[in-house]
């Protein structure tokens, strides 16, 4: 599974170049899949329905299927702000993860800036920028060696990606972590018997 972000402040076009990306990535034979930050008070059910009802009855997690479409809805018992790794872990197997919003992952990302906005720009200092798209390439603040693309030509962006797949494979570090936590008790449990101290006897 590869995983590239999109980051970028509101009104910068990131949602329009993900759209753009997930139908030229869906035409390269590629399953792709979506992770978005979203507004604390974002909601995908509706007040009445069943598993809004469910939910205001205490459930945890009210998952809603059918044919054509699964929909899994948790309500925390704590407010908790998940990383993009906790969410990434939460997808179903596919080959891109196009990831928008969470600007200050730890996640290669390409930056998406509009002068127009009058935002900062992210690149000179977040070495997980890997790229820049922009309509305003000749108003950016600080020079740069990192390929640029126009906001408007998605193709490329997608030539981009799929040109050097193997830069955004990814690697979660929370298995990561997990692993080297077994690693560690595997190898304090294979000591020499000397070193466990005294056997007890019976044992």
């Amino acid at each position: 599974m590869k995983a590239i972000g999109f980051c970028g402040y509101s009104g910068s076009g990131k949602t329009t170049l993900v759209e753009e990306l997930i139908a030229r990535l869906r035409l390269a034979g590629q399953r792709v899949s979506v992770v978005k930050h979203a507004h604390h008070a974002f909601d995908i059910d509706h007040e009445g329905k069943d598993s809004w009802r469910h939910r205001e009855a205490g459930a945890f997690e009210v998952v809603v299927a059918s044919d054509r479409r699964l929909a899994k809805i948790r309500e925390y018992e704590v407010q908790a702000d998940p990383t993009v790794h906790q969410l990434i872990a939460e997808l179903y197997e596919c080959d891109w993860v196009l990831v928008e919003g969470f600007k200050h992952a730890d996640l290669l990302k390409i930056e998406v800036w509009r002068a127009a906005t009058g935002k900062p720009v992210q690149y000179p200092f977040d070495p997980y920028v890997v790229a820049i798209c922009t309509d305003s390439s000749e108003q950016l603040p600080e020079p740069t060696g990192l390929p640029m693309f126009d906001l408007n030509d998605p193709d490329a962006v997608a030539q981009f990606l799929l040109g050097n797949p193997a830069r955004y494979e990814y690697r979660s570090p929370l298995f990561e972590h997990a692993a080297a936590s077994a690693d560690a008790d595997a190898g304090r449990s294979a000591e020499p018997a000397d070193q466990r101290g005294p056997a007890v006897p019976g044992g």
